[in-house]
């Protein structure tokens, strides 16, 4: 038997079309540097400049399935882009404006972009990819005169004289929900980057989910401030969503300093946040000198990394925040998990919920992978490498045949290991490549660096694994202090003792006024271990520490 309901279209002029016909009053702010620059405009204007964009590529000769690229901050513009160009049929490729210049360039190629939307602060940066434009027909300079240096075969256009020439009411296309929407690379820490085609489908869908009370449940009284760049992932899905729900838009553009994004917070009074780890730190660490209001925040998000118990707690007990972490890749859009507490949880208890990476997402499948290809129970305590598949989950990559062993029966291998806890229950303990086997036993570094940044005198800290004559590996921490700060390896060994096995305390201590960090600010582990090889890094400890492990309880001796 057949249902007897209308068969439609899942796609992301729906979604424009409902926040512009719905919500048309709901705002979009700018935040640029100071008050005077700050602009309002409404939802219905923003959808009629996304109908501009639109005729205006179409009169470029821009086609369906065709990519345009925007390098471009956290903007009003860029929100016109993410509505505009999969509606019209063509595809969006967010470049990540923190790549160096020779992925940046592959990144193009690669992807055959034939529009460039770039900010015109971000302009020099296509200096260095000049020679590597060759599939790049049109560039449109948002703000600023578009004073670049291109190839002569591309055609600069500005933004404002581009819409200014176009009327509004685009007939929107019909397309198949299963023609590729947007593209986002991966950040391409091993290898070249890979490219993730997200479908019209798989954006409906995760936005949908991101929406329900599992996950960000916004409403058109939230005043949603993505932090989190435009580039990453779609901005882990806030955009869209914040549109669908009609719930007001903070764009904080090039502000991305800790004492800019505070003040935005205490003058714009958001009510939901996305930020990486990283920047929420800081954000603690500055409202311990300087005003720092969150009493507006009702949902703060962070991804990344798993935020350490300590910041969670501080953010608890000094603003009243609950920060609820969500697990993801590029390839999941990037949303899989996310550690809403249990219903009915007791206050002190809260926490300890926040730390897990979080509860898989509705129409989201998980499961866990032991070394030896068994499936693993969700018994909280067997560990494997966690593996997903579903509607938002992506089947491969985007024109390569590379890394075929990411994928196989149908899903989606993360590299994360971890263990699964009854109802779905999801907690991340590190990376595979990260992961520290010392006497062929697991060291958690995720679990390790959270203990460390337990230190009062600790802002950041990184943990890798380096060869070990004895045990294979051992962990090496680096470390950055709060401002003013002191402390050493011999204090932050003793203040680690009962905090974690003793065996899992590092000998090799490395402390850095600044922590490397990734294109997208997670810490960059691949940089520290290149760093110790090169003999980079002032490493206090022994070189061969070896038999100085404790050894009862550790590593087998064998």
């Amino acid at each position: 038997m057949k249902s007897t309901m209308q068969d439609r279209e899942l796609l992301v002029r729906d979604i424009l079309a409902h926040g512009q016909r719905v919500y048309g009053d709901s705002r979009v702010v700018r935040c640029a540097d100071g008050p005077a620059a700050r602009s309002v405009q409404s939802f219905a204007e923003i959808a009629g400049q996304a109908e501009r964009l639109a005729a205006a590529l179409t009169r470029l000769g821009v086609r369906p399935g065709e990519r345009v690229a925007t390098l471009a901050w956290n903007t009003p513009e860029h929100l016109v882009a993410y509505l505009a160009v999969p509606s019209m049929g063509a595809v969006l490729h967010t470049l990540n404006l923190r790549l160096h210049h020779d992925q940046l360039g592959y990144v193009v190629e690669h992807a055959e972009d034939a529009v460039l939307l770039v900010d015109s602060t971000l302009l020099d940066m296509l200096a260095p990819v000049r020679d590597r434009l060759g599939s790049v027909r049109h560039l449109v300079v948002i703000g600023g005169a578009p004073d670049v240096d291109v190839p002569g075969h591309i055609a600069v256009h500005r933004w404002d004289g581009l819409l200014a020439a176009e009327q509004p009411g685009f007939v929107w296309p019909d397309l198949d929900e299963r023609d590729a929407a947007a593209l986002c690379y991966t950040t391409g820490t091993t290898g070249d980057p890979k490219g993730v085609a997200y479908s019209h489908r798989s954006i409906s869908l995760h936005t949908l989910g991101v929406s329900a009370s599992a996950g960000f449940a916004m409403n058109d009284g939230d005043r949603i401030l993505p932090i989190v760049p435009m580039f990453h992932a779609n901005a882990w899905g806030w955009p869209y969503a914040a549109w669908l729900a009609g719930s007001d838009l903070i764009m904080n553009g090039r502000l991305l300093h800790t004492p800019d994004v505070a003040r935005i917070i205490n003058e714009e009074r958001p009510t939901a946040v996305a930020a990486i780890c990283t920047i929420w730190n800081s954000l603690v660490h500055h409202g311990e000198q300087h005003p720092l209001d969150l009493s507006s925040v009702r949902l703060a998000g962070c991804g990344g990394a798993t935020p350490p118990r300590a910041l969670l707690q501080q953010l608890k007990d000094r603003y009243g925040v609950r920060l609820m972490q969500g697990w993801g890749l590029t390839e999941t859009s990037p949303l899989a998990t996310f550690a809403v507490p249990p219903h009915g949880t007791p206050d002190e208890d809260e926490v300890g919920w926040l730390a897990k990476s979080g509860r898989v997402m509705p129409y989201v499948e998980v499961r866990l992978i032991a070394e030896d290809g068994s499936e693993q129970p969700w018994d909280g305590t067997s560990v494997g490498e966690l593996e997903l598949r579903g509607p938002w989950v992506t089947g491969s990559y985007f024109n390569t045949q590379e890394s075929p062993e990411k994928f196989h029966d149908g899903w989606l291998r993360t590299g994360d290991l971890g263990v699964i806890e009854p109802g779905g229950w999801v907690v991340v303990s590190d990376r595979l490549k990260d992961g520290i086997k010392s006497g062929g036993e697991w060291i958690s570094t995720i679990e390790l660096e959270n203990a460390i940044i337990e230190h009062p005198a600790v802002l950041e800290a990184i943990v890798v694994g380096v060869p070990d004559p004895r045990w294979e590996e051992r962990p090496l921490a680096c470390v950055s202090l709060v401002p003013g700060a002191e402390t050493d390896g011999d204090e932050l060994r003793e203040f680690l003792t009962g905090r974690v096995a003793r065996w899992w305390i590092p000998e090799r201590w490395s402390f850095v006024e600044a922590v490397p960090k990734t294109s997208v600010g997670k810490y960059d582990k691949r940089a520290v271990r290149t760093l110790y090889a090169e003999g980079a890094l002032d490493v206090r400890g022994p070189r061969d520490p070896g038999a100085q492990v404790p050894t009862e309880p550790g590593p087998p001796q064998g």
